[in-house]
């Protein structure tokens, strides 16, 4: 076995368990009392939960929030904040940075993990498509003066701040993530992982169980909150990437909940982007299914 063999059968291997996973995902009946809405999470098996809108300040309500979530045993994964933090007119992107301050304030008043964005676009036309400026400097230093920002104005004591994962910016790699908890050079700035996200390339696609046990041997220690769902390599004359319902495409979901359980703590694992109710039912259960057969366990 050469070097290189190795290396990958290092990567790919599949670590003994450890923890059991949270699974977690969005629910279609959401009743306004938090405590029955994270009953629904558990009538659908998710033992992880998005955290329900809030605003800062609203004591009672997010009080009650991380209440009921915790009277149930469901931990409350992520506020996600779905802004252009590179938005090219400033007032929008004063607005936008504002928006992502308040989701790490109620992250941080609920007990949430993390409150997660991605680091944005220079594209004029989509807040998340892709653009020349997103792979260079200029927009590094950006996601590290926003970051910085958003992280300095709350100050969080539990939750912390995170970028997802994204193939067109960065982070797009576990070493680019590296470099950006480097130069962010906060504690309270954590990982966020969606190894889809980052799946750009027929290497990448076919050795994506490599891919994942990268990132979760360079990142482990800060992960926070994971994304779940699948790819299907469509077929064109250029690369095209699909996502799907866990499953149905060739992500290496043994590897993936090999390497969640492994971490030294809790990391939830939360579907997402499917359509229907039925789609993340099917998704759920593969997902138990594979953990299950790996010898792994669920809360």
């Amino acid at each position: 076995m050469t070097r290189r063999e190795m290396m990958l059968a290092s990567l790919i291997a599949v670590p003994a368990a450890g923890n059991r996973i949270r699974l977690g995902g969005p629910v279609f009946q959401k009743p306004e009392d938090p405590r029955e809405l994270a009953r629904e999470h558990r009538k659908l098996g998710y033992s992880a939960g998005y955290c329900p809108a809030a605003k800062p300040g609203d004591t009672a309500l997010l009080r009650a929030i991380e209440a009921g979530f915790q009277a149930e045993n469901v931990t409350l994964a992520e506020v996600g904040v779905w802004v252009n933090l590179l938005e090219a007119d400033p007032a929008q992107r004063r607005i936008n940075l504002q928006k992502v301050t308040y989701g790490l304030a109620v992250a941080d008043e609920t007990g949430t993990r993390c409150c997660v964005d991605i680091v944005g676009s220079y594209n004029p036309k989509y807040w998340d498509g892709p653009d020349p400026r997103n792979v260079t400097r200029e927009c590094f230093d950006a996601a590290v003066e926003n970051a910085r920002s958003i992280i300095d104005a709350v100050k969080p004591k539990r939750a912390k701040f995170s970028y997802e994962m994204m193939g067109w910016t960065v982070p797009d790699s576990p070493d680019s993530y590296l470099k950006l908890i480097r130069a962010i050079d906060r504690p309270a700035f954590g990982v966020h992982i969606d190894v889809c996200n980052i799946i750009s390339s027929p290497d990448r696609f076919y050795n994506n169980a490599g891919v994942i046990r990268e990132c979760f041997q360079k990142l482990g220690k800060w992960i926070l909150s994971c994304h779940a769902k699948d790819l299907e390599w469509v077929k064109e004359m250029n690369l095209h990437f699909v996502e799907v319902v866990p499953g149905r495409g060739k992500l290496d979901y043994k590897a993936y909940l090999g390497a969640l359980a492994a971490l030294p703590h809790e990391a939830p694992l939360m579907l997402e982007h499917l359509k229907t109710a039925g789609e993340y039912a099917e998704g759920a259960a593969y997902i138990k299914k594979t953990g299950a057969e790996a010898g792994l366990s669920f809360v």
